[in-house]
């Protein structure tokens, strides 16, 4: 945050985004530390994420930014949550629950400059829908937003087309007679290379927790990535050349080898396209999985590595005795991104915080 808060105009707030267990981190403690360290609001996808904070006693403004059902808007207004709104019946059905329950529902519009996804399309139709949503009186305006669909990409041309659909957009409104009070279109990805995206509001989320949205993006942020994923060895097993290895018996041993079970597999959110290709930290060397990766576990070949026992600790991505294994590298095996890569630690894996003196 202290970092965000570097190249982030103290005339912009910054909304953090916590959605998907705060991209696995732990959404509960991740947003005790932003709010402690700047941010003013949080986001999250889903009514359950939201609730879950509120339960906890987290009281900060929270912008729910995808689909709601009807049937939860009451929830949203007992929640006290922000509704994000990217049609004109969905306002008009939210007004209406409001009502009845005599209270006032704070609306963020969302604009499709180009993702494709939820949202207004801009046009003389989407305007007179913004207006016409902004008047109904059981609704608060509060702000307005866009998201970029390649601002993560090297070549920014089609995010700057976004940006000034969404300016025009805007003045439309404002020649209209409204103006929000928040303005945001601003994600990880545009904060880093196009401080121009930086309106009122920016919503920073991957780079909170220390990664960079692509490899395409300026390294300009001392980022160090907040987590890493480890397991430990269950078992020790000296096996001959020619021993069969997991399920399927896809991988066989070349040679006389030490194979160590550890208890990580793709229930746990270690991917199962890590079979035979995942690589490990074990005693801060690296470290081969071998055979197709199971639910719950799976087997490192650690024949190369010298006082290996049970119990000790294995790191199957991020940092461990001196050596690191990147997200980037895991996303890269298995053909995805590293948002993905650190979503997918399931909740079954507990999470411990440290603080800056490691305990």
């Amino acid at each position: 945050m202290r970092e965000i808060r570097k190249i982030v105009s103290p005339k912009s707030e910054i909304m953090a985004v916590v959605k998907a267990n705060a991209y696995g981190h732990g959404a509960l403690e991740s947003a005790k530390v932003v709010l402690a360290n700047g941010a003013k609001s949080l986001a999250v996808a889903r009514v359950e994420e939201a609730k879950e904070l509120r339960k906890a006693g987290i009281e900060a403004p929270v912008l729910l930014l995808g689909y709601t059902p009807g049937a939860q808007f009451k929830e949203v207004l007992d929640l006290n949550l922000i509704q994000t709104v990217y049609s004109l019946e969905m306002a008009e059905a939210l007004n209406s629950i409001a009502e009845r329950s005599g209270r006032q529902a704070k609306v963020h519009i969302k604009i499709d400059t180009g993702m494709g996804r939820l949202g207004l399309t801009p046009g003389k139709s989407a305007l007179e829908d913004v207006l016409k949503a902004a008047r109904l009186p059981h609704l608060i305006p509060e702000g307005i937003f866009t998201h970029f669909a390649a601002a993560d990409s090297a070549d920014k041309t089609f995010a700057l087309a976004q940006l000034e659909l969404f300016n025009s957009f805007l003045e439309a409104l404002r020649k209209a007679g409204l103006e929000f009070p928040l303005r945001h279109c601003a994600n990880s990805a545009a904060l880093l290379d196009l401080p121009q995206t930086c309106l009122n509001l920016v919503r920073p989320g991957i780079i909170i927790y220390g990664l960079y949205p692509s490899n395409e993006i300026r390294n300009s942020l001392n980022l160090k990535p907040a987590m890493s994923f480890k397991t430990r060895i269950a078992q020790i097993k000296k096996v001959p050349a020619g021993f069969k290895v997991s399920y399927g018996s896809t991988y066989q041993t070349s040679h006389p080898t030490v194979i160590a079970v550890i208890s990580a597999g793709y229930a746990d959110g270690y991917s199962r396209l890590l079979s035979s290709r995942g690589i490990v930290l074990v005693n801060g060397q690296r470290a081969r999985v071998v055979g197709r990766v199971c639910m719950d576990q799976c087997m490192v070949d650690v024949g190369h590595i010298n006082d290996v026992y049970p119990g000790d600790e294995v790191v199957l991505f991020g940092s461990g005795g001196g050596e690191t294994i990147p997200v980037e590298e895991i996303a890269k095996l298995t053909g995805t991104i590293s948002y993905e890569i650190v979503c997918m630690v399931n909740s079954r894996v507990p999470r411990y915080y440290l603080n800056q003196k490691g305990q």
